[in-house]
């Protein structure tokens, strides 16, 4: 019985019952077949149909509830982040067959950034890197990326956060050499970090944007800094970088530009 967990919420489940309970042959219900197809007590799914109207959810007309177009908003970040990163693998694919280094993609949470994809190589590098792992932004290059798009009040707040990484920065800028390292990545368009996080690691990163231009991912290479130096990371793996982080963010938009098909069939 899902209920048994001491930690299991019934009242969402509840919820979420009620949205379930709509489907493409059943788009307009009473509270009585709402009721019904969710075994709830008739008063129960009567409350829970106007809270739900009430955040949005539902509407009703004629003593029928139907549900609004702001339930797709529960799918579309998870189908939209699922998206771009399956989109963005087999450019990263691609870039790493070419450079012989690692790379990732990674977007920002909170004052850090988290690992969403990655290809790697086999080298021995100072930290282990894997899918979830978060470091301070504002030591490493794809968080400088992350950063310089964002408006001085939104940098404010986030720089107000504590980090939730294990990880402490060797050199962690002041708010002065930030400022002054965000309005150069803002300039040229990407970033270095160059043994920031820490001895050995050097990375350049540059934006994945959206259609409406809002940067919405960063995608890096990292080298050790004991075999490739500052001006060969520039020289010889930037522009691929560039150029990936320019396929990705046109493949993206175009994609965000597809008409979404209404999952009820309507026209």
């Amino acid at each position: 019985m899902r209920q048994s967990h001491p930690d299991f919420v019934e009242a969402l489940a509840r919820g979420l019952d009620i949205i379930t309970s709509f489907s493409p042959t059943a788009t307009a219900l009473s509270v009585s077949d709402v009721a019904a197809r969710t075994s709830l007590p008739r008063p129960t799914a009567r409350r829970l149909l106007m809270t739900l109207e009430r955040l949005g959810y539902v509407r009703s007309n004629g003593g029928e509830y139907t549900l609004t177009t702001k339930v797709l908003e529960l799918g579309t970040t998870y189908i939209s982040a699922l998206g771009i990163w399956e989109l963005a693998r087999p450019h990263l694919e691609a870039l790493v067959a070419q450079t012989s280094e690692s790379s990732s993609m990674s977007q920002l949470d909170g004052s850090d950034i988290v690992y969403v994809a990655r290809v790697s190589v086999p080298k021995i590098i100072a930290i282990a890197v894997h899918i979830g792992t978060r470091f301070p932004a504002v030591a490493t290059s794809m968080g400088q990326v992350l950063l310089a798009d964002l408006s001085h009040a939104q940098l404010e707040e986030v720089l107000k956060l504590p980090s939730r990484s294990e990880i402490i920065p060797r050199v962690a800028p002041s708010r002065r050499e930030l400022a002054r390292d965000l309005a150069e990545v803002r300039d040229r368009g990407w970033a270095l970090s160059d043994e920031r996080l820490s001895l050995g690691i050097r990375s350049v990163a540059a934006p994945v944007r959206d259609a409406s231009g809002t940067t919405v991912a960063a995608v890096n290479v990292t080298v050790h800094a004991a075999e490739t130096s500052v001006s060969a990371l520039k020289r010889r793996h930037l522009p691929r970088l560039l150029e990936t982080a320019r396929a990705i963010t046109e493949e993206w938009a175009r994609l965000s530009r597809l008409p979404v098909p209404d999952p009820l069939g309507r026209t």
